[in-house]
């Protein structure tokens, strides 16, 4: 049974939002389209080595890398566009699931590569999928963004906090100035005494 849903890929149930038809429309570009949707990649992947892999099934007649809205630099994903829709066939078959630079790829039938699609839909600029991952993923930019985010600013914070701090007088911690306030106020109150006061 697997071996049969294998060589018979199925039509993903995914809707891109951008597709502008209703769903028997778009239902329909997939299954006449001969672009295919690569996901999962390694921002490290490069055009010639999926190039590479997916000639394999057919002649290539464009990829079109992800890129990051804002940095413009891969962000995990690619668009492979063939002659034939054989060929894209074969490819949903016998690629997808494949492993490509040490981690397993998903390839699905795309309804067709329209400009603009290139680019993460993420606030950071890459894709939402990275924008909430909690593993760290070293292919894919480490942790995910937001997570990121927040362990920069607790570290932020943190030697921000260090910064004012100063070991006190009696091995406790003190905030810089008020440390320093209190040491000319011991200075000048003669409640407090002085190891040399012993001496006079």
């Amino acid at each position: 049974m697997n071996l049969i849903k294998a060589l018979n890929p199925v039509i993903s149930h995914y809707r891109d939002r951008r597709f502008e038809g209703n769903q028997e429309q778009f239902e329909e570009r997939l299954r006449t389209s001969t672009t295919v949707y690569v996901g999962n990649l390694s921002f490290y992947t490069t055009e010639d080595q999926i190039y590479e892999v997916f000639s394999k099934c057919g002649d290539v007649k464009r990829i079109v890398m992800g890129l990051d809205k804002h940095k413009l630099t891969p962000c995990g994903f690619c668009f492979v566009m063939y002659y034939t829709r054989e060929d894209t066939e074969d490819c949903c078959k016998y690629i997808n699931g494949t492993m490509l630079d040490d981690r397993p790829i998903r390839v699905d039938f795309d309804w067709g590569f329209m400009e603009g699609r290139q680019f993460g839909r993420g606030r950071s600029g890459g894709q939402v999928r990275d924008e909430y991952r909690m593993d760290y993923d070293a292919g894919r930019g480490g942790y995910g963004t937001i997570l990121q985010q927040e362990v920069a600013a607790r570290q932020s914070m943190m030697a921000l906090y260090a910064g004012e701090m100063t070991l006190g007088d009696l091995g406790g911690f003190k905030g810089g100035q008020q440390a320093a306030a209190g040491q000319q106020q011991e200075a000048g109150n003669p409640r407090f005494r002085d190891e040399s006061d012993d001496e006079r």
